[in-house]
């Protein structure tokens, strides 16, 4: 830090290393607040004067408390932005830490922006939602008022719609929680076709979010599913290191758990089941389909981490062994990766689901060679009639380059889906 008042002013050191996140996020004169997670995994705000500025000196503002906080501020007040089982949940303080309220929202969901100058009377946020596309509203910073300010046009009708959220239980007992999405209406009859997407890793949280294409899939009579599996950061660090490394299986246990969680509660069935994944999450699909080939119908692996002896000596792999640990560390931990690696995993004369693996050429974050490899082991394991396909884009990278190529993904995703879970989707039916 330095006093800009000053010309001669030296530069004082608070932090003198990068073991902990900190952010600056206001000061008022001499008083600094600060975003920390030292000493609180799941972040709190401190404050502290300038002239003593070392972290023995530090007062909280906003304690810790279990839901992962992310603070800012705007219009000389605080805002606490809570993540409360994957849900958003915002608190206003004054810069003292007094609470002002809780921020009421459109509806349960996701919702970010809470920040502006502190000259401001009123700030912009978002909101969304699995069947709420993002909208911006207008918030009074004195009376909590909030106002529509913009809202795309979406033709659907979200009232038909029903957004539930369950905890299920994995191997080992931890309780995980996951959203279910459907049509209102639906029958629990084993026979629906349910799209099983998950990520699980990187400490990456899966909110809820809006996806004009999982609409199609919703309006078709399919139920959406997503976990939030150990690995992402909807619980803090613990949750995250939890799937890491040495437990990673735990990430997959977490997934297995979920499909059958959906087939135990009649959502679904084997026949009808499909499981999604992009990026660690086509990594999870296929060491998934690895270890459980009778548990899903159809997998969609998509840009997957599948050679994990291997990742880290390709283009950005090296930056993922905090997550994953590398084949080189250890004989220990060269035999637990060679046992989960989806590459590796593949037994022969074994009937595996239906799968359509999707990369594309100019993939520099996961190189396309993890897909080519898999694929064409897959094609000499699979004892099935289920087809092992590989679709490779062109001219795009780690995901679609442009709306038309990933319109065409996903229509290519769900034909596959449809075709081999035997389902005539209600809207082809009707020649619509």
């Amino acid at each position: 830090m330095q006093d800009l008042s000053d010309p001669k002013g030296k530069l004082i050191t608070v932090v003198n290393n990068f073991d902990n996140n900190h952010n600056v996020l206001d000061n008022e004169g001499g008083r600094i607040l600060v975003e920390t997670n030292l000493n609180a995994p799941n972040n709190r705000v401190v404050e502290f004067d300038f002239s003593k500025p070392g972290v023995e000196d530090w007062k909280d503002v906003i304690p810790e408390t279990e839901n992962v906080l992310s603070a800012s501020t705007g219009g000389k007040y605080l805002f606490a932005d809570y993540t409360v089982d994957v849900k958003t949940q915002i608190k206003q303080f004054d810069l003292q830490g007094k609470v002002i309220r809780e921020v009421k929202l459109p509806g349960i969901g996701s919702a970010g922006g809470f920040r502006t100058r502190s000259t401001e009377k009123e700030l912009y946020y978002s909101f969304t939602s699995f069947t709420y596309p993002t909208s911006i509203f207008k918030y009074d910073l004195a009376s909590g008022n909030s106002t529509l300010y913009a809202q795309p046009k979406v033709d659907f009708n979200p009232v038909d719609y029903e957004t539930k959220q369950v905890f299920y239980t994995s191997k080992d007992g931890t309780k995980v929680p996951m959203f279910i999405v459907y049509k209102k209406g639906l029958q629990l009859n084993g026979e629906n076709p349910t799209w099983l997407y998950a990520y699980g890793g990187f400490g990456v949280s899966l909110t809820s979010y809006f996806d004009p294409s999982m609409i199609v899939w919703l309006e078709n009579g399919g139920v959406y599913a997503q976990p939030n599996l150990r690995g992402g950061g909807e619980y803090g660090e613990k949750w995250h290191l939890a799937g890491t490394k040495m437990q990673k299986q735990n990430v997959f246990d977490d997934f297995i758990a979920a499909g059958e969680y959906l087939i135990s509660e009649k959502y679904t069935s084997h026949d009808y089941l499909a499981i999604v994944g992009g990026s660690n999450g086509g990594l999870l699909v296929g060491a998934t389909m690895a270890q459980r080939p009778d548990l899903a119908k159809v997998a969609l692996p998509a840009v997957g981490v599948m050679d994990m002896l291997r990742y880290h000596k390709f283009t950005a792999g090296a930056g993922w062994a905090y997550d994953y640990g590398t084949a080189d560390d250890s004989k220990e931990m060269f035999e637990y990766i060679k046992k989960y690696s989806p590459l590796h995993a593949l037994k022969p004369n074994t009937a595996y689901p239906a799968t359509l693996i999707t990369t594309a050429d100019h993939d520099d974050r996961v190189v396309p060679a993890h897909s080519f490899k898999f694929a064409a082991t897959l094609q000499e394991m699979n004892s099935a009639p289920n087809p092992a396909l590989i679709r490779i884009e062109t001219k795009s990278g780690h995901g679609s380059s442009n709306l038309s190529k990933a319109i065409e993904t996903d229509a290519d995703q769900f034909a596959f889906t449809w075709y081999n879970m035997g389902v005539v989707p209600p809207m082809v039916k009707k020649g619509m």
